[in-house]
C-alpha cells in the first residue's frame, strides 16, 4: 500500500499551495486516491522539491517547538532532556521509522510479487517441481537482497513527514471535510481561525459552549478553564469545547461551520479604542479591540456599524482578518463635510469606546470556487479588499491572486508597502498599482462632462486588468469602491466577457 497523504501535508511537504496542487489535480497532472496523494505521486508530479530535503531548517524547528510547547516536568520524577537532545533523537527515530516503512513498502510489493509467480506455477501444471522451485528460491533470493538505500527519496520525504506530524496535528472537520494543522499551544478554535475556517463559536472563552463540537477520532489535552457544562450525555457521545482544548495527535471532529453570510449573528459589542495612525494626510486607521469574553465573529469582507460620542454613527468596511477576532482595523477617509469622519481625525482618541454593530453584508469570498482571483480596490475599497486577501492567504485557497488598486495621487496607496511585501512574499500573489491622477490628466480636455470624464477614466485604468488577462472566463473579480465607480466598473467586466456569477462588488460606505 503506498504512502498517502492529505492535500495539506502535501503541499507543506514540497513546500506549494493547496490551489498549485488542486490545479494539478484538475488538469490530470496528478492522481488522488479518495483524495489523498500517493507519495510517489506527489514525487513525480515536484522532482525540484527534492532540493529542499537538505534544508536543515526542520531540527531547528523541531527545537522551537519542543521549547514552546513542551514543559520540562512531565511528572514527579520523570524530567525530559534539553531541546537540542530532544530535537536529535526525534529525527533519529523519525529516520528509524522512514526505514522501516520504506522496507515494510518494500516487502508488501515483494509478497504480491511472490503470489503471482505462485499462480504462474500452478497454471502452467509443471511436473518438475525441484527445478520451478529452485528457480523461484533463486528469484526470491535475489529480491530480497535488492535491499532499499537510506538515500532514496521517498524515504527521506518520509523522515520529513515524521518531524512535521511531530510540530503540528493534522484537523479534519466533518462534514465540510476542510483541513487544518495546529502547531505550538494553540487551542483548537485558535487554529482553526487562524486557517481562515468560519467556525462556531462565541464568546472563545468557555463561557458559552457555542464552540462545542463532537471528537470523532484522536487524543485531544485541555487547557483551558470553562465555565460552560457539558451535560453527561454530551461527554459520553465526545463532545468538547473547541477553546478549552488542545489537539495531542491529529484529529476527526463533527463542528458546525458558517455557510456563509446568512450564518454570521449579528452582535452589539462596545470596544476600546487602541490605536490611531494616520495612513497618510486623508487616511486615519482605526485599531478597536474588543473585551476578551465577546469578540466579534465576522466574514472578510463584511461591514459593521461604528458609533462613538453623541450618537455619531456611520458603516465601515472591516480591514482586518477575522483570524484576529478580537483585533478589527478600519480605514476611514477624511470628508470635512462629514461629521462621523471630522470626529474620528480631530477628537477620537486611545481608550475610547466605540460601539460595534454587525456584520452585515454579502461581499465574502466564494471558497468553493476552483478560479484564480483579481481583487480591484478602488481608493478605501482598499479597506474590505485588505481583509479578503488576508483570508484567503490564511486559507490558502487560491492558485493565483492579482490586486489592482486604483488611487489618486501621492499617498492614495496608503499601504502600498504591505502590498509589495505580499508579493515578496507569496509566490502566487501580483499587485498591481493604478495612479489615477497620471490617467485623469491624460484623459482631460475641452467638452468632457464631469461623469464621462470619470467613466472614461476608471475603464482607462481597468483595461490594465484585461489586457493582463484578456480571458476572464477563468477569474472570479472582486471589486470594492465608490457606487459610481463600481457602477462603471462592473459594465466594463461584464462588456468583456466576465460571467456575472463570477463578479462580486462591494459598494464602500
Amino acid at each position: 500500500m503506498p504512502q498517502l497523504l492529505t492535500l495539506t501535508r502535501a503541499a507543506r511537504l514540497v513546500g506549494v499551495t493547496r490551489g498549485s496542487l488542486q490545479k494539478k489535480i484538475k488538469q490530470g497532472e496528478l492522481a488522488t486516491f479518495e483524495g489523498m496523494i500517493a507519495l510517489t505521486e506527489l514525487l513525480r508530479a515536484y522532482p525540484e522539491a527534492t532540493l529542499r530535503l537538505t534544508d536543515n531548517s526542520m531540527l531547528e524547528r523541531v527545537q522551537e517547538f519542543k521549547d514552546n510547547a513542551l514543559t520540562k516536568v512531565v511528572s514527579d520524577r520523570v524530567v525530559l532532556p534539553d531541546a537540542q537532545t530532544l530535537a536529535t533523537r526525534v529525527t533519529k527515530l523519525s529516520q528509524e521509522l522512514a526505514k522501516a516503512k520504506t522496507r515494510l513498502d518494500k516487502y508488501t510489493s515483494l509478497v504480491d510479487r511472490l503470489k503471482d509467480k505462485l499462480s504462474e506455477l500452478e497454471q502452467t501444471g509443471d511436473t518438475d517441481q525441484p527445478s520451478a522451485f529452485s528457480g523461484l528460491n533463486a528469484w526470491l533470493s535475489q529480491a530480497l537482497q535488492e535491499q532499499p538505500h537510506a538515500t532514496d527519496l521517498p524515504e527521506r520525504f518520509l523522515v520529513k513527514d515524521s518531524l512535521l506530524r511531530i510540530m503540528a496535528a493534522q484537523i479534519k472537520i466533518l462534514p465540510s471535510g476542510h483541513e487544518f494543522l495546529l502547531e505550538g499551544t494553540d487551542t483548537i478554535l485558535e487554529a482553526a481561525l487562524r486557517a481562515g475556517l468560519a467556525i462556531n463559536y462565541g464568546c472563545s472563552n468557555g463561557n458559552c459552549g457555542l464552540c462545542k463540537a463532537r471528537i470523532v477520532s484522536g487524543e485531544i489535552k485541555h487547557i483551558g478553564h470553562h465555565d460552560y457544562v457539558l451535560s453527561a450525555a454530551e461527554k459520553a457521545q465526545g463532545y468538547e469545547l473547541l477553546c478549552a482544548n488542545t489537539a495531542v495527535t491529529d484529529l476527526v471532529i463533527e463542528a458546525l461551520e458558517a455557510g456563509g453570510a446568512q450564518d454570521i449573528p449579528v452582535q452589539h459589542i462596545e470596544t476600546r479604542v487602541k490605536k490611531t495612525e494616520r495612513l497618510s494626510d486623508d487616511v486615519m486607521l482605526v485599531h478597536l479591540q474588543t473585551p476578551r469574553t465577546k469578540r466579534l465573529r465576522f466574514l472578510a469582507g463584511q461591514y459593521v456599524s461604528l458609533e462613538v460620542s453623541d450618537g455619531l454613527a456611520a458603516n465601515h468596511s472591516i480591514a482586518s482578518c477575522p483570524c484576529d477576532d478580537r483585533n478589527l482595523q478600519f480605514h476611514i477617509r477624511k470628508h470635512p463635510e462629514n461629521r462621523f469622519s471630522n470626529y474620528v481625525f480631530t477628537e477620537l482618541k486611545g481608550a475610547d469606546t466605540v460601539s460595534v454593530d454587525g456584520p452585515k453584508g454579502e461581499f465574502v469570498l466564494q471558497e468553493d470556487s476552483p478560479r484564480s482571483i483579481i481583487f480591484v480596490a478602488c481608493d478605501t475599497g482598499f479597506s474590505p479588499i485588505k481583509s479578503l486577501v488576508e483570508h484567503a492567504m490564511a486559507l490558502d485557497m487560491a492558485e493565483s491572486m492579482h490586486l489592482y488598486w486604483i488611487a489618486y495621487g501621492e499617498g492614495g496607496h496608503y499601504l502600498h508597502n504591505l502590498c509589495r511585501s505580499w508579493t515578496d512574499a507569496l509566490d502566487n500573489f501580483e499587485y498591481t498599482s493604478l495612479d489615477a491622477t497620471a490617467n485623469e490628466r491624460a484623459a482631460s480636455g475641452p467638452g468632457h462632462e464631469e461623469s464621462v470624464h470619470q467613466d472614461h477614466l476608471i475603464e482607462g485604468l481597468l483595461a490594465r486588468v484585461t489586457d493582463d488577462y484578456p480571458d476572464l472566463s477563468e477569474r472570479d473579480v472582486y471589486l470594492a469602491g465608490p457606487t459610481s465607480i463600481a457602477n462603471t466598473a462592473e459594465f466594463f467586466f461584464l462588456n468583456r466577457g466576465l460571467p456575472q456569477t463570477q463578479l462580486f462588488i462591494e459598494h464602500t460606505h
